[in-house]
């Protein structure tokens, strides 16, 4: 597993391989290893608990040998990345954008980050609450309000789909809360953005968020400096990508001199892997070398990158009104997949 498994959130489908107590005999045709395959359910300091098809498996961390998330079972036919349910991508896209606090409402997840980013303020509402619908509004009306933050809602369904339709969304509506701009859900493989690439300079991949990454991200939105690297750094794993002038694209552009080593990012991209998909986010490119193709080049190398990890499948979140946007990442394989809007008890801003 590329993250800790401390970092893989409860209720992550995993496979887990561990050593048998006793071991197996391999001249016997016994085997001394298994694999668990299920939902994480549990973890302590000392064993992981995954829920199997054949029921609950404890595991001692000290016999694990190898484990990894992996995406949620189709829930009808057709391709993967298809073929995965609303609600499963919703929890699927959950971790891959951070979020300073998350707390559980029965199956909803409360998520706070001083106001940083609508994702990582708003409540994924995948399931029961563990209370009557009106008494569970309350207690989100409550817990934003302590944290002196509107109160959001990430209510998702079909790309069509009206949100007075939804039990939730006509309870908020009743309340009062306004509907943001409709966003979509996009997805695909990472084999076909990776094929998909046009070609251009080179591209630094890391880890790590460093400040030269951050200072081009700041141009790309007003940040809450004491929660961006929280959220930006909040998955089970990231990967940072960026293009700069340096290393060849000021000659290739015609804006340098030979040799110029200008770290500073022109384009940037982050994948957040959870749950055995790469969540594609924070793509910008600066506005000067718009149209040069530095952000499908970025985003294909990322999914290279991604498909070189053994991640298969790709998402992304955009608006719905941003054309542009859309008609690159479908240039590059991408499709629509369902969609969903952000319901707010206050003016949206």
């Amino acid at each position: 597993m590329p993250a800790s498994f401390d970092a893989v959130h409860i209720g992550a489908r995993v496979v887990v391989r561990w050593r048998l107590d006793p071991p197996g005999d391999a001249e016997a045709g016994t085997p001394s290893m298994t694999d668990s395959v299920g939902e994480l359910v549990a973890r302590t300091e000392h064993d992981v608990t995954v829920a199997t098809r054949e029921g609950d498996v404890v595991i001692s961390r000290t016999r694990i040998v190898a484990a990894k998330e992996i995406p949620p079972r189709p829930s009808r036919r057709g391709a993967p990345h298809l073929a995965i349910s609303v609600a499963d991508l919703q929890r699927v896209m959950g971790p891959s954008w951070g979020a300073l606090e998350r707390e559980a409402l029965g199956e909803w997840e409360l998520r706070a980050s001083r106001g940083f980013t609508q994702r990582g303020n708003s409540v994924l509402p995948m399931g029961d609450p563990g209370l009557p619908l009106s008494a569970a509004v309350d207690r989100v009306e409550a817990w934003y309000a302590a944290r002196g933050l509107p109160a959001r809602m990430s209510l998702s369904g079909p790309t069509a789909f009206e949100p007075a339709d939804d039990p939730v969304g006509a309870e908020l509506l009743s309340r009062g809360w306004t509907v943001g701009v409709r966003t979509l859900s996009l997805t695909t493989t990472t084999d076909t953005v990776a094929d998909a690439d046009p070609g251009g300079p080179d591209v630094r991949m890391s880890e790590e968020l460093d400040d030269v990454w951050l200072e081009a991200y700041g141009q790309t939105r007003a940040v809450v400096p004491v929660a961006v690297a929280g959220v930006l750094e909040g998955s089970p794993r990231q990967l940072f990508g960026s293009i700069a002038l340096g290393g060849g694209l000021a000659q290739q552009l015609g804006l340098g001199t030979p040799g110029l080593r200008d770290p500073r990012p022109v384009a940037i991209g982050r994948l957040g892997i959870a749950q055995g998909w790469a969540g594609l986010g924070a793509v910008w490119t600066d506005p000067a070398l718009r149209g040069r193709g530095l952000a499908a080049h970025l985003t294909s190398r990322l999914a290279a990158t991604a498909r070189a990890d053994g991640i298969r499948l790709m998402h992304l979140q955009v608006e719905a009104d941003n054309a542009t946007a859309i008609r690159l990442y479908e240039r590059l394989g991408f499709q629509r997949h369902s969609g969903y809007v952000y319901l707010t008890n206050g003016p949206t801003t």
